[in-house]
């Protein structure tokens, strides 16, 4: 296992910092889907107490990315097809409410220029490395959500996080790199511009329907 990710952790805010390297671990794919969570082995590679490790594996559980089976041990969580469907189902939900609401505003401009810079940053993020390209994508849909001014649609969205970033690394690059198109953010952008909610709803849910289908495929 690469362990690059998981070793020198300053003191400060450990609980922290172990989460950040888990999460980061899981992501990469370093702690593949399936793999087993030693707590001793994972406590003595991040040099912290197994009581700050169990506090981040739990944080880990609540946000999708870990999962307990047989006697509560704890493994990096596997994704299936319907899982993936499901999840980009309830995102499709979410991020329609998002953008219908934001059709509904009196003033868009300022919700439209904070879109244009979150794709500009996708547009930055190009040639970066994976990790930078899947963050700029989900800043863009989090800013969409954010914009609504919805405190408990943005909690919600962002319950599904961990949950999203597995699915992509589930797919692997090559699909992941599919959904992150500029050109099919910018279609949502235009839909909002618009003020049209009905036409908003319907590219969201496009959005997701494909995204899900070139990820499952």
């Amino acid at each position: 296992m690469a362990t690059a990710t998981l070793l020198g952790l300053e003191k400060k805010s450990l609980r922290e910092q172990a989460l950040a390297a888990l999460r980061t671990a899981i992501t990469s794919g370093a702690l593949e889907p399936g793999r087993h969570l030693v707590e001793t082995e994972l406590s003595e590679m991040l040099q912290i107490s197994r009581g700050t490790l169990r506090e981040a594996l739990r944080q880990l559980q609540q946000e999708g990315l870990v999962s307990a089976g047989a006697r509560g041990r704890l493994s990096v969580r596997h994704l299936a097809a319907k899982e993936i469907r499901d999840i980009y189902s309830v995102r499709a939900a979410l991020e329609s409410l998002a953008a219908r609401t934001l059709c509904e505003l009196p003033d868009r401009q300022h919700v439209i220029g904070s879109l244009r810079t979150a794709i500009q940053a996708m547009e930055a993020a190009t040639h970066g490395t994976m990790e930078e390209r899947v963050e700029s994508d989900l800043d863009f849909h989090r800013t969409m959500c954010r914009l609504t001014g919805n405190e408990t649609l943005l909690h919600s969205w962002e319950s599904l996080e961990g949950s999203i970033r597995m699915s992509i690394m589930f797919a692997g690059l090559d699909k992941g790199v599919r959904n992150m198109s500029v050109d099919r953010h910018n279609d949502i952008v235009a839909a909002i511009e618009t003020g049209d909610a009905s036409l908003a709803r319907k590219t969201i849910h496009e959005h997701m329907e494909s995204a899900a289908a070139v990820l499952v495929a």
